[in-house]
């Protein structure tokens, strides 16, 4: 299904957005809870949703946050967009889900309780499972009234992800939106089956994904990158006034691997997030309970650090560092890296990411 692209003419003639039999009018802002589940005492289980409505009609915009119940930075992204300030839209609608999977969140869970995983369900059924049902709730009443969305994500457990876009760059309308929201690396990827964003860009609605730091935090550099992300993506549409922000640099990426471990022990990391690699190059040192070094992990490839364990130790076939490998050489990359302000945004994200691993010089023996 080719992606919508809607006319001026259509948003003018646009009904005013009604979820859950509830209408919002243009010009309103309203907390919306959807209900769509119970607990073991019969206690009403809803999902909560901020929906802000320009004066004058346009673009519906979704965000979702928490579709894994451990991925925190996304509600800090949607709270520092909607609560930290006003979101005053010249135009258009926004919809924002900060918490999608409560039950996840509520049980430290990235699943729901009957142990699917939400981003492999879409577009669920109104009589499936309990995770099927929520997912079809999102999607009938949410998704798919909306034109544009942007899902909020984090790495998984034991992992770090320097912040990048995830969308399917074959898509034109999708790559755009992609571009404009200001990350350094667009990895093409078209989703899993069930995922959210493939099930939305399937139904003609551009959809992309942050990745952007670890579960059960809510990181600052994280919020501030995806809350100014976001903020382009509603400039761009000309839903906010002003100019974006835009990166030292930006590539796209078709290709990415995992460097694994190939024995059990103790990891001095060498590169953090967002670091150029290159190929032959001491990532990491394994090394023994006593200290003796067993191995020197090297990288197969050029690349750019993506994202790593955060777990000092290691089996053999483990991940250690996720390698963004780009078509072009990786000096240029790397010399544009170097004349990035060392103390912007990006620059800063980098050495926050790092603050839960211990970097070690390569070049120094271990004791």
């Amino acid at each position: 299904m080719k992606s919508k692209r809607r006319s001026l003419d259509t948003w003018r003639t646009r009904k005013p957005l009604c979820i859950g039999g509830q209408t919002v009018e243009r010009g309103q802002t309203a907390n919306l809870h959807l209900d769509y589940s119970e607990s073991y005492t019969g206690l009403t289980i809803s999902l909560p949703i901020r929906v802000v409505a320009a004066p004058k009609p346009g673009p519906t915009v979704f965000l979702t946050a928490l579709i894994h119940g451990d991925e925190l930075n996304g509600l800090g992204i949607i709270h520092d967009l909607f609560f930290e300030g006003e979101l005053n839209l010249l135009r258009g609608t926004v919809v924002a889900a900060p918490v999608v999977n409560v039950f996840g969140l509520e049980s430290y869970s990235r699943y729901l309780p009957d142990r699917r995983d939400l981003n492999r369900s879409f577009p669920g059924r109104r009589s499936g499972s309990l995770t099927s049902r929520l997912a079809h709730l999102l999607f009938s009443e949410i998704i798919r009234h909306c034109d544009y969305g942007i899902d909020l994500h984090t790495a998984a457990v034991r992992r770090t992800n320097y912040p990048n876009i995830r969308a399917d760059l074959d898509n034109p309308n999708v790559a755009a939106l992609a571009r404009v929201f200001g990350c350094e690396l667009l990895v093409h990827s078209k989703g899993a089956a069930g995922s959210l964003r493939r099930t939305a860009v399937k139904h003609g609605i551009p959809t992309i994904v942050l990745e952007a730091g670890e579960v059960w935090k809510i990181e600052p550099g994280v919020v501030e990158l995806g809350a100014r992300g976001v903020e382009n993506v509603l400039k761009h549409l000309r839903m906010l006034p002003g100019r974006r922000s835009r990166p030292a640099y930006q590539r796209l990426i078709r290709r990415s691997a995992w460097i694994r471990a190939e024995a059990g022990g103790v990891l001095k990391f060498h590169a953090k997030p967002g670091e150029v690699v290159r190929k032959g190059q001491t990532v990491a040192t394994n090394l023994g309970i006593l200290g003796q070094v067993k191995d020197r992990i090297l990288s197969p490839w050029d690349g750019i650090v993506l994202g790593m364990t955060t777990m000092p130790v290691v089996k053999p076939g483990e991940p250690v560092y996720h390698l963004a490998i780009p078509d072009e050489p990786i000096d240029g990359i790397a010399r544009r890296i170097g004349r990035r302000n060392r103390t912007g945004l990006h620059a800063r994200i980098q050495q926050d990411l790092a603050t839960n691993i211990t970097l070690h010089d390569s070049r120094r023996r271990p004791a």
